[in-house]
């Protein structure tokens, strides 16, 4: 089997039409929450379970490195990251306990949880959001296949039109690197392009 233009053209859709419009005003309120909340002296923390855990990983490392120009590092931290912490808390209070036992010593009011699950129905990602409500902080389910459970536990949520794994994904690190163009333009004012 190869690869056809159709494959391609379903990416391309996701990227460019009406899925990827129909999202940026919530994308853009993400944004500008999560510039407010930097700006104050708050964090972000990100999770997410196999690929979502990827996406959570690679939102936060944006803000402490750099997105596409030089700036110092701004406070952000991912819980999927320590394997020693995930599979201890694992195996001493369960598997939907990760992230909220994580939540519960490093969240606090101001700062804003990014949940990224492709299917909003993780267990561990529903009880973090909970957690994070909970400690004060601004909570954002980034999700697909109509939220699952995480979107109604969340403050905001974005969630992708699909119920396509992979074309879930594809939006979700589109929100990343949207959401980080925004903050770095807002720092640092635009650039030519």
């Amino acid at each position: 089997m190869t690869l056809s233009n159709d494959h391609l053209a379903l990416s391309i859709d996701s990227v460019t039409g009406t899925m990827a419009e129909s999202l940026l005003p919530a994308v853009d309120d993400l944004a500008r929450t999560l510039g407010d909340a930097l700006r104050n002296g708050h964090k972000l923390i990100t999770f997410g379970n196999g690929g979502s855990a990827a996406d959570a990983q690679h939102f936060a490392a944006e803000l402490l490195g750099r997105f596409r120009r030089e700036r110092g590092p701004m406070p952000a931290i991912t819980l999927t990251s320590d394997p020693s912490t995930v599979s201890g808390i694992g195996n001493d209070y369960g598997w939907g306990e990760v992230f909220a036992r994580q939540i519960e010593a490093l969240a606090a009011p101001g700062d804003v949880v990014v949940a990224i699950s492709t299917s909003g129905r993780s267990e561990n990602v529903v009880r973090g959001l909970a957690a994070a409500h909970g400690r004060g902080a601004t909570t954002v389910a980034l999700s697909g296949n109509g939220g699952g459970r995480a979107a109604p536990v969340a403050d905001r949520a974005i969630v992708v039109p699909s119920g396509t794994t992979a074309r879930i994904q594809e939006m979700h690190g589109l929100v990343v690197h949207l959401v980080c163009e925004r903050i770095d333009e807002e720092l640092l004012g635009r650039e030519a392009r």
